[in-house]
Formats: structure tokens, C-alpha cells, sequence
């Protein structure tokens, strides 16, 4: 059996400590497309909503962003990125890869400045932008370890 994950949608996660924001690959991940965040709540009503999510888009695989510092090492926001991204594949079941998030919210929040929006609609979706921004990297690297 192989432990490539099969063929179909990758969702992108932006790790954050109230909000996460998701992307979603379409099926063949040639392109990503922000898509939703979530505001933390509990684990239990973050899992239903999570696992809700999952199965409605028919994600087959999670890349979650990994903050890296300049040097390459990881510091204290990585180790609660892998620690969220761990609690997501054990509540969906998915195989999920890391990919390095760095300036995905910086980048996002200057694309929606270009975009004219006002703060609080910036606010509304830089979260999922910045997923798309890590899904976009993953995907321009050929989908690595996925």
C-alpha cells in the first residue's frame, strides 16, 4: 500500500492562537482559493465543526503552516503548530504534512490592502488568505510529501 494520500482536495491551515484559517485546493492542486477561518472555541465544538468542514470538501490530505524562525530553527510558535496540526489528523484521520508559513500573514494582509478593503473586512479574511498563501507555496514546490 502506498503512503501517498490519493488524488483529490488539500486543505491549507494558517495556525493561530484564536484564529485558523483555512484554503482549499481543487482536485488536481493546480490552484488554491482562500476559504474560511475559525475562531477558536473549544476543542470538542472545534472538532465538529472541523470534521463538518473536512467532509463537505472532501479533503483528502492537511498541510499545515509551520512558523520557522530566519535561521531555519523552530521556536515556540512551531511547537503549537505541530501540536494543532497533530489534533487535526487524529480528529479527522487525514495524513498531514508541514510547509513553511513564513510571511503568509504579512503577504495576505498586503494583498488585501491592495485590495482596498477596509480593516475590519481585512481582518475577516486574512486568516483564510494567508492559508491560501501557504497552499500556493506548497503547490509552486510540487506538493511536497504530498
Amino acid at each position: 500500500m502506498s503512503s501517498q494520500p490519493p488524488p483529490g482536495k488539500v486543505l491549507a491551515v494558517d495556525p493561530g492562537e484564536r484564529r485558523i484559517g483555512f484554503a482549499i485546493s481543487d482536485p488536481e492542486r493546480k490552484f488554491s482559493f482562500p476559504l474560511t477561518q475559525l475562531t477558536r472555541t473549544t476543542p470538542e465544538r472545534d472538532a465538529v465543526w472541523l470534521k463538518n468542514l473536512v467532509a463537505e470538501e472532501r479533503v483528502v490530505l492537511l498541510v499545515v503552516g509551520l512558523p520557522v524562525l530566519g535561521g531555519g530553527e523552530e521556536g515556540s510558535s512551531a511547537g503549537r503548530a505541530r501540536d494543532l496540526g497533530t489534533w487535526m489528523g487524529q480528529v479527522t484521520g487525514l495524513p498531514l504534512i508541514y510547509h513553511d508559513e513564513s510571511y503568509s500573514t504579512r503577504l495576505a494582509e498586503r494583498k488585501l490592502w491592495g485590495a482596498g478593503l477596509s480593516h475590519a473586512r481585512r481582518k475577516e479574511r486574512r486568516d483564510a488568505v494567508a492559508a491560501q498563501g501557504i497552499l500556493e507555496a506548497w503547490i509552486e514546490a510540487e506538493c511536497p510529501g504530498g
